[in-house]
């Protein structure tokens, strides 16, 4: 798991990256082991956090021009966790998630906003599709690409990405047991990717 106090170092932004560095946009694979999605929900009134692995992820950073970097995202439904089997059941059952028609939810970015530094992080947003039980809508995700601590500022090989972002269930039709179970859910993804060469 990603420890953002611990692993994240800022990436710099596209001005200040050598020229020798990622000169062309690259395109970067997932590292499973350290990438996951983490969503908060409220039952009854409580606070809930359940867990959806990411099942494949393209990524691509073009740091000559940072705003046309491509984030493309895919969950895995019907592996979702939660505290509880039964919240977890009642979760992918047809009245929420339906994770059986509708076994994985994407996110496409189209659009990519830099921070005011001109990073992809301190206020960087991506707008995108989320694709969530056969509905898709526009949504903006709050956005930061680090490096691994330790590692020199013009080695690119392996980035750190974090994610976050709020959504109504009610407006992709996720609506299922609305008298338990709140209508916002909060995203934390964070994955961890390496340079395809």
């Amino acid at each position: 798991m990603i420890q953002r106090r611990h692993v994240f170092t800022l990436l710099a932004s596209a001005c200040a990256l050598p020229q020798a560095a990622l000169a062309a946009p690259t395109r970067y694979a997932l590292d499973h082991e350290n990438s996951h999605v983490e969503f908060k929900f409220k039952l009854n009134g409580a606070p809930q956090t359940g867990s959806m692995p990411i099942e494949r992820a393209k990524i691509t950073i073009d740091p000559q021009h940072l705003p046309a970097s491509q984030v493309d995202v895919t969950l895995n439904v019907a592996r979702a966790r939660t505290g509880l089997i039964f919240i977890t059941q009642a979760m992918t059952s047809s009245g929420v998630l339906d994770a059986a028609q509708f076994p994985t939810i994407r996110f496409v970015s189209r659009r990519i906003i830099l921070g005011a530094a001109g990073r992809i992080s301190e206020g960087a947003k991506i707008i995108g599709d989320l694709t969530l039980h056969g509905v898709t809508k526009p949504i903006i995700l709050q956005a930061a690409i680090y490096r691994p601590h330790g590692t020199p500022a013009d080695d690119l090989s392996q980035l750190n990405v974090v994610l976050n972002g709020d959504l109504n269930r009610n407006d992709f039709g996720a609506s299922g047991f609305p008298n338990l179970v709140g209508n916002q859910v909060t995203l934390d993804i964070r994955a961890r990717i390496t340079a395809v060469k």
